[in-house]
């Protein structure tokens, strides 16, 4: 058997082991239903801070954003219930509704950092406000990132076009900009990854570190959207067992999936780290055993005696 494959295949067992023995099913059971749980509170804080730092069009951008990776038909039915909900006046930023569900919308962060200590193996060291200070701290940046955002694709396409009046070759850069909405939510989704890997666990590691587990989850996670999308399309018929629950159920279902395969990466990067040092001690180690190995004396060839030698 190659080396490559040997290596790769004890990788992938470690990593399923300890996801199995470390209830990783049960986590990702905890991630969907926190995740399903932090959606609506996010989108209604978010909401109220980006109308008071001036992007109105917050709400759809985020919307988008979360709702454009998701097979259309589970989607759908989840993203018109949240327009339904952010389309309900708020009186205000500072209320205890908009506080309560910044705080809600932490938990769904909490649940991933929790996922992601037991997947990389690590004990949490620090204090438990400063953990929820730092995922209130996740929420915000991320309702901050995408009311720039929003801002943006409101800004951006109206000084284009007024642009174009006076370089009519900006309107190709307008459709180019419109063609690469999808990649926009691709780099955004790459980066929350490499953010949740490096920051939300405890301990310290390098990009290089999470690489691996990132690029198998979004493989994994295209994949497991398509399959489950073909499933609900020809097999599955969840309205005759959950009547008006079955979006829910669905969407549940659907986060179950994506949560798994979310610990499965991190899980992965922690197999892979593990092992590297696994070598690396076994190379110190046969170091240290050739150190003390004794230097063996090569005796000199002797010289035969040659008559006459000694006279002359």
């Amino acid at each position: 058997m190659p080396a490559f494959i040997r290596i790769a295949w004890k990788v992938v067992f470690d990593a399923v082991w300890h996801f199995s023995e470390d209830d990783g099913w049960a986590m990702a059971s905890h991630v969907a239903l926190s995740t399903l749980l932090a959606i609506f509170p996010f989108l209604i804080f978010g909401t109220a801070l980006g109308s008071f730092l001036g992007a109105d069009q917050f709400a759809t951008t985020a919307v988008h954003f979360i709702f454009d990776t998701w097979p259309e038909s589970i989607a759908k039915p989840i993203s018109d219930e949240v327009v339904q909900v952010l389309t309900i006046p708020r009186g205000g930023l500072l209320t205890i509704s908009v506080l309560a569900a910044a705080y809600f919308a932490s938990n769904g962060v909490e649940a991933l950092r929790i996922s992601l200590n037991r997947a990389y193996r690590v004990a949490e060291s620090r204090a438990w406000y400063k953990t929820r200070i730092a995922s209130l701290a996740f929420v915000l940046a991320g309702v901050l990132v995408l009311a720039i955002v929003s801002i943006l694709l409101v800004a951006v396409p109206l000084a284009i076009r007024y642009a174009s009046t006076y370089v009519p070759w900006f309107d190709n850069l307008l459709a180019w900009i419109d063609s690469w909405s999808l990649v926009g939510v691709f780099i955004m989704l790459t980066t929350g990854l490499i953010v949740s890997h490096l920051w939300l666990p405890d301990g310290r590691r390098k990009i290089l570190d999470v690489l691996p587990g990132i690029i198998l989850t979004l493989i994994a996670w295209s994949i497991g959207a398509y399959v489950f999308a073909s499933y609900l399309a020809t097999f599955a018929n969840y309205v005759s067992t959950y009547a008006g629950l079955a979006s829910i159920m669905i969407a549940l279902v659907f986060l179950y999936i994506v949560g798994a395969i979310f610990i499965i990466g991190a899980e992965i990067n922690a197999a892979i780290m593990k092992y590297k040092v696994k070598r690396m001690v076994i190379r110190h180690i046969r170091g240290m055993k050739d150190e003390d190995k004794p230097v063996e004396t090569v005796d000199a060839p002797q010289v035969p005696d040659v008559p006459g030698k000694n006279a002359l």
